[in-house]
């Protein structure tokens, strides 16, 4: 589903996108290393890398390579409204890194908001299922097959890419997706009516 205030959602996406490539600007024009600030794997220093890691990249080629999914992934993953999406994204963010922290290689570094891209699209997939939404459904048909290669980033195979980021990631987002089917669903009363002559339970 496309969100329902897209020109909002489309200035909520690009600002964080901006955001991204600020703190890259930054990071490569004064000499402060931001990179360091990354998830330092089961460290206790280096536990607070899980709020930071996501605004960070190792180069402009990482960054670039995360912008198309990150820009398009957080503009559907607003269809819900910004309070949802914040919600689904701090979800992803906190399962994401802490994935990472625990089952990353010890002493590696991990850096960018691939795990992000990854739990959105996730999210994006199995939310439908959730929900039960024949419109949700249809929309993770068309990412499925569009970005479903994607999913293969995962799985380990490519020597310095974190496919722990990207599994703890999407798992974020399938929590999230649960959390807020839940969030939606209507309220059942599961009282009995009261009728002349009888009690409700």
């Amino acid at each position: 589903m496309i969100p329902r205030k897209p020109l909002t959602a489309a200035v909520v996406a690009v600002s964080f996108l901006a955001l991204l490539y600020v703190v890259e600007l930054v990071d490569v024009v004064l000499p402060m290393d931001l990179d360091r600030n990354g998830i330092v794997a089961r460290s206790l220093d280096g536990l607070d890398g899980v709020v930071w890691a996501p605004l960070l990249h190792a180069d402009w080629a990482h960054l670039l390579a995360n912008s198309w999914p990150v820009a398009v992934f957080a503009f559907l993953a607003m269809a819900g409204g910004v309070g949802q999406w914040v919600v689904v994204t701090a979800t992803i963010w906190v399962v994401g890194g802490l994935g990472v922290w625990l089952t990353a290689p010890e002493h590696t570094v991990t850096v960018g908001a691939s795990g992000l891209a990854f739990g959105w699209l996730a999210f994006l997939l199995v939310r439908g299922v959730f929900s039960r939404s024949v419109a949700q459904l249809a929309v993770a048909v068309v990412l499925l097959v569009l970005w479903g290669g994607m999913l293969w980033g995962v799985f380990p195979g490519t020597p310095g890419v974190s496919w722990q980021g990207h599994l703890f990631g999407a798992a974020g987002g399938v929590l999230a997706a649960w959390l807020v089917a839940r969030a939606d669903r209507p309220t059942r009363s599961t009282g009995t009516a009261n009728r002349p002559g009888s009690l409700g339970a």
